[in-house]
């Protein structure tokens, strides 16, 4: 072979060895994209399959989540200012049945990465023994979403509903309570039942915290001091029946959930059916002025100091009130034996009348169920001469207070409420306007002049006038000496914008009590000469006008 020969042979060697490692070459690449493109396919596939199912399960879950949520829910309940009385609070508390665990150290081994600070040691224990246990309380909504995606159907969520009352006893008997079922049971979370679960707007009620904190210490203060029973007040509006303040004492914690079978823990502003005493001589006169009988200078003459009425004694609770005096003179110094000869005057059915016409005989409609409904009242001769002032028939605090208002308003009709409303209702007039132009200025002398019942209470700047009330309880059928002491005041008597009722249940004298006039002369008195309102509760009163008062001409503008 020449060297010719060898040159080609070495050239188609060369050729054939290079086309056989360019085909080698081919296969392994396209290998290689074959089963990279099958992995690829089968990645995406699963990742499109386990996206899809964890954004349905959350949206179960979320779902879920919701649909509980809303079965517990209740919506918030604030003052007129915006402060919490009520609030829903809701939490899910996460428990595991061992029993239907999947597969327990794969799930061990997952809850031990979302929480990783438990006592796994303890955890296994609970897994031991079988039995359902509680997890997790109160879990965050991160971990929630966390443990549901583990997909285990041991794990159990159970939603937990919480009811907190911000303001402890402040609202207690407004507010009420729920049960561990979320129903409502008392107040305005049993009257609002329906409404507080299904609707998502929060309840704004007429009522403000820093009053109603004020006139709840002064009570519970003068409670103490006169070692009462019990005690109750209400602030309202006498234009538009808003209620800035309704209190009674003792109160409860709504948050403890107790189960109060005390009668003395009674709203005795609503509830409390009582007879209220000298407080029915404002009725007795407006109800001459609306007839248009008598006027405020119309004279009785030689008045007696008793009488008797189917044998029974009527007489001057003060044997120094003159025989001779003045409509104006008899309800400024409380005249029993005046007021019974005005009623008389009066008649039967126009009296009868009147009060079921200011609302204070038969029943009220209210925002709260714990309402009381005055006892039956049989009228006649006898029954019209007591009634005249304040003896035998009962009423509730809160009828006595719309009362007021409505003879103080002009005799405009309005409605007791505690939810706020921003309509603007036009109140039906139902008494003579000059009826208020003639009591206003009665009512201010009562406590602004030494003859009246109610001098303690004259509180400078706030022209209150008002009228009280002493009345024996009835214990076991008969009269006792145990008392309702009440004082319903109004301000400012020239431009009527406030009712303040007060009563005090059972209330005793206090021997080191030192009074305070406010006349400007500095006297000072120790000692309660009395245990009637005009030595008890014109003083509560008092102390609790100098308090609120500059808070109410701040915020209303109206009163001073």
């Amino acid at each position: 072979m020449s060297s010719k020969d060898r040159l080609i042979l070495y050239e188609n060697d060369n050729e054939f060895n290079y086309e056989k490692k360019n085909k080698n070459i081919h296969i392994r690449f396209n290998r290689v994209a074959f089963i990279f493109f099958i992995f690829f396919i089968i990645f995406l596939i699963y990742s499109i399959h386990l996206i899809h199912l964890g954004s349905r399960n959350s949206k179960n879950i979320n779902s879920d989540k919701y649909k509980i949520y809303n079965k517990l829910k209740r919506t918030d309940i604030v003052d007129r200012n915006g402060n919490f009385l009520a609030k829903t609070v809701s939490s899910i508390d996460i428990g595991i049945n061992p029993t239907e665990t999947i597969d327990q150290k794969k799930l061990l081994l997952n809850l031990g990465y979302i929480f990783p600070n438990k006592d796994y040691q303890l955890i296994q224990s609970k897994f031991n023994k079988k039995k359902f246990f509680w997890f997790e309380k109160k879990i965050s909504d991160e971990n929630y979403e966390k443990i549901m995606m583990l997909g285990d159907k041991s794990i159990k969520p159970e939603e937990k509903l919480t009811r907190l009352y911000p303001q402890k006893n402040l609202f207690s008997h407004i507010i009420g309570q729920i049960d561990d079922d979320n129903n409502g049971i008392s107040g305005l979370e049993k009257s609002l039942d329906d409404q507080l679960k299904k609707d998502k707007d929060t309840i704004k009620l007429t009522v403000d915290k820093d009053i109603q904190y004020i006139i709840r210490e002064e009570l519970l203060k003068y409670n103490k001091i006169f070692d009462t029973l019990g005690s109750a007040a209400i602030l309202m509006d006498v234009n538009n029946g808003e209620i800035l303040s309704l209190v009674s004492v003792p109160d409860f914690d709504p948050n403890q959930r107790e189960n109060i079978t005390d009668v003395n823990y009674i709203n005795r502003a609503t509830k409390g059916v009582y007879e209220f005493g000298s407080v029915f001589k404002t009725f007795t006169m407006a109800a001459a002025f609306n007839e248009k009988i008598f006027e405020p200078e119309s004279k009785f003459v030689n008045l007696p100091k008793s009488l008797t009425c189917a044998g029974f004694p009527i007489s001057e609770y003060d044997k120094e009130i003159p025989s001779d005096l003045t409509l104006e003179q008899i309800l400024v110094r409380s005249g029993n034996i005046g007021s019974v000869r005005i009623g008389q005057e009066i008649g039967e059915e126009k009296f009868k009348s009147f009060l079921n016409n200011i609302g204070i005989t038969g029943s009220i409609n209210f925002d709260i169920e714990e309402v009381g409904i005055p006892i039956k009242f049989n009228w006649g001769k006898c029954p019209l001469a007591t009634a005249s002032f304040g003896h035998g028939i009962t009423t509730t605090l809160l009828q006595v207070a719309k009362a007021y208002s409505i003879i103080t308003n002009g005799g405009f009709d309005i409605n007791p409420t505690l939810i706020k409303n921003d309509q603007v209702f036009k109140n039906n007039q139902i008494l003579d306007r000059d009826v208020s132009k003639k009591i206003l200025p009665i009512l201010r002398k009562i406590v602004s002049t030494k003859d009246g019942t109610a001098k303690l209470a004259n509180v400078d700047g706030y022209e209150i006038g008002g009228k009280t009330g002493t009345a024996n309880k009835i214990v076991n059928g008969i009269y006792s000496n145990k008392k309702i002491n009440s004082f319903i005041s109004v301000f400012p008597t020239s431009k009527p914008k406030f009712a303040l009722a007060v009563m005090l249940d059972e209330s005793q004298n206090n021997k080191d009590y030192i009074y305070e006039y406010r006349d400007g002369s500095n006297f000072k008195l120790k000692g309660s000469p009395r245990n009637t309102a005009g030595w008890t509760t014109v003083e509560v009163v008092g102390h609790i006008v100098e308090k609120i008062g500059p808070i109410l001409a701040t915020k209303y503008n109206e009163i001073k």
